[in-house]
Order: C-alpha cells, then sequence, then structure tokens
C-alpha cells in the first residue's frame, strides 16, 4: 500500500455507501490523529483501538442521522498525495465549504484541523478535506 491514508478514507467511504455501522481499519499513529479529530468535530460517533498483532486496528463507529439515516460525512478528498504533496501557510489556510467543512493538516505540531492551525499562526500539508 503507497498511501495509507487514502487507504483509510475509502474505507470510510465504502463503509458509508454500504450503510454499515462499523468499520475495521489498520491503525498507524496518524490514522488515530485524524480519528480522534473526526471524533472531536463530530463526524463519527465513536472509535476504539484494539491493539491486536504488531498493527492494531481501529474500530470507527459511523454515526447516522436516526431519521433520515443520512450520515454525517458527506464528501471525503484526499488532497496530498505522496506523488504531489500540498503545503500551506497559515494566511493561506484553505477554507472547505466557507468554513462548514474541516481542513486536516500534518503539522510541525502534529495532527490538526485549519481552524486550530491557523490560531497557532502555523502551516502544513494538507492532508483531507471533510464535510
Amino acid at each position: 500500500m503507497t498511501d495509507p491514508i487514502a487507504d483509510y478514507l475509502t474505507r470510510l467511504r465504502n463503509a458509508i455507501q454500504a450503510k454499515h455501522r462499523v468499520v475495521e481499519i489498520p491503525a498507524s499513529n496518524l490514522k488515530k490523529e485524524i480519528t480522534k479529530i473526526l471524533f472531536d468535530k463530530g463526524y463519527i460517533l465513536n472509535y476504539k483501538f484494539v491493539e491486536d498483532g504488531p498493527q492494531g486496528t481501529i474500530k470507527v463507529a459511523l454515526k447516522y442521522d436516526p431519521v433520515n439515516k443520512v450520515n454525517a460525512i458527506k464528501k471525503l478528498i484526499r488532497v496530498s498525495s505522496p506523488g504531489l504533496r500540498k503545503y500551506t501557510g497559515y494566511k493561506e489556510m484553505p477554507r472547505v465549504i466557507n468554513g462548514l467543512g474541516i481542513a486536516i493538516l500534518s503539522t510541525s505540531k502534529g495532527v490538526m484541523t485549519d481552524k486550530e492551525a491557523a490560531e497557532l499562526k502555523i502551516g502544513g500539508e494538507v492532508l483531507c478535506y471533510i464535510y
């Protein structure tokens, strides 16, 4: 696998399309940080890190609207890829759907959202957009 973040986003996207409640994803430290951000921002219901084997897995419980059965995540877009990295400074921070979505960045201070990075006045690699 050459792009584990794209695989993570694709697994989430496929589980949402299939209306699954829980999806299991191979773990890494970067994926764990992205999962924590998704939980803090209310895009997923819950998560659990399972230490089985050398790598471990992340179990993500997806969040659905109980009435309409619509998922909280509308779109997951991978921005930076291993072949073409996309970096941004804090002054040129991307606005996802005019501030309604989030951009997840990998910065020198760790993985964070676009708003947190702008407050700390640091830029970084734009990993993905979520809305």
